[in-house]
């Protein structure tokens, strides 16, 4: 063998992407499709509240954002899951679940299911051991949460601009400052 052959490798090296760095990057609404607001719940739960996961030695908050985390890299040309409420005084959590594409509204409770089920579950019910969470019923059907959802629509801001209230009155006056009075009656007259 040659003892040079390898003497212009330097040519050919590929930095490998830092996979800390990805999973950190800034959520971006306008590279998403569709938005969805998620409520998850333990589905046959032993807990009433978050508060009582204690009784099982698991951090409750750290284990969602840990199985978030490394959800939102592995999925990231898909989907981002935001963590939006979770209350130890309650015995739900809500996610915000941003999709590249667009939902069929015939598909939508399939791929939400898909995700919940198949994605999300397996590293809280293995890897954070929420399979403690869970009573006899859960373990047999092997079902983790009780999921619902509705779409989450971005008002237009053009509208809300018309409703809000002007805090400076000479916005309202028109440019040749001609001041109409307005009469409320039925028919709205002007005077």
């Amino acid at each position: 063998m040659i003892k040079n052959f390898f003497a212009d490798y330097k040519k050919f090296i590929v930095e490998p992407e830092d996979e800390n760095r990805v999973g950190n990057e800034v959520f971006d609404p306008n590279n998403y499709a569709s938005f969805y607001i998620l409520t998850l719940s333990i589905f046959d739960s032993r807990l009433t509240s978050w508060k009582d996961a204690s009784k099982f030695e698991i951090d409750v908050d750290k284990s969602i954002k840990t199985v978030l985390r490394d959800f939102n890299q592995k999925q990231r040309e898909k989907y981002h899951l935001q963590l939006l409420e979770l209350d130890k005084y309650k015995n739900y959590f809500i996610l915000a679940l941003s999709s590249k594409s667009q939902f069929n509204p015939e598909e939508e409770n399939d791929r939400i299911s898909y995700i919940i089920d198949k994605i999300l579950t397996n590293p809280l019910y293995v890897g954070q051991n929420w399979f403690n969470f869970i009573g006899e019923k859960g373990r047999v059907a092997r079902k983790l949460f009780c999921c619902s959802f509705k779409e989450y629509e971005v008002e237009d801001q053009s509208h809300s601009k018309r409703d809000e209230k002007y805090e400076n009155i000479s916005e309202l006056i028109p440019k040749n400052s001609e001041i109409k009075l307005i009469k409320n009656s039925p028919k709205s007259e002007i005077l």
